[in-house]
């Protein structure tokens, strides 16, 4: 039980982005909708990590919120129908930008989690530096794949991009599980 708690922790910071993945549609009016529900998602669910300063949700916000300027309200069209790129990439570009100024986003939940003598252990930084960049790795992939997409249309039925998308954030959730767990065994053996 104490797994699924964690799973679904770590999933909440991502769940703007999973609600835009899977409201964002075909149309303009269901990409629409889909920005205005996952940039109020943004602000709901990550008002206490807002205040706490994490990247990642000002991040979401920030892109959330421009979006919807560009799209909404602007209608700019090479943005929607580049959407796809754009959110990916994007979210690519947070993951990164939190690994090279030294503030990984994974070690910001962490911390929410643990006492603060152990907030600067490097192991724990390390082990969460290794752990984004493979979530950024991930996020590449997603970009890339929306990359293809876009300059192959058509070429896959809709559903092999969406599984790939999915596939990729079930992927990082499990792989974040499985070394948490191994890191924690890790760390009783040695003790």
């Amino acid at each position: 039980m104490k797994d699924i708690i964690e799973i679904l922790k770590f999933l909440l910071g991502f769940a703007s982005w999973i609600v835009f993945l899977f409201l964002s549609g075909n149309t303009l009016t269901s990409l629409e909708r889909a920005l205005v529900t996952s940039f109020i998602i943004s602000l709901i669910l990550g008002y206490r990590q807002l205040r706490n300063g994490f990247i990642l949700e000002w991040g979401s916000v920030i892109f959330f919120a421009w979006c919807i300027i560009m799209v909404n309200f602007l209608q700019n069209v090479t943005i929607a129908k580049n959407m796809g790129i754009i959110a990916n990439g994007f979210l690519a570009s947070i993951i990164w930008m939190t690994i090279l100024i030294g503030k990984p986003f994974t070690l910001q939940y962490a911390r929410q989690d643990l006492p603060k003598e152990r907030w600067n252990d490097p192991g724990l930084v390390q082990s969460c530096r290794f752990m984004a960049i493979v979530w950024g790795l991930l996020m590449m992939v997603s970009t890339f794949v929306a990359c293809f997409k876009v300059m192959r249309p058509g070429l896959y039925p809709e559903i092999v991009y969406s599984s790939i998308s999915i596939g990729t954030i079930m992927g990082g959730t499990l792989f974040t599980q499985y070394y948490k767990k191994y890191k924690r065994a890790s760390r009783t053996e040695s003790t």
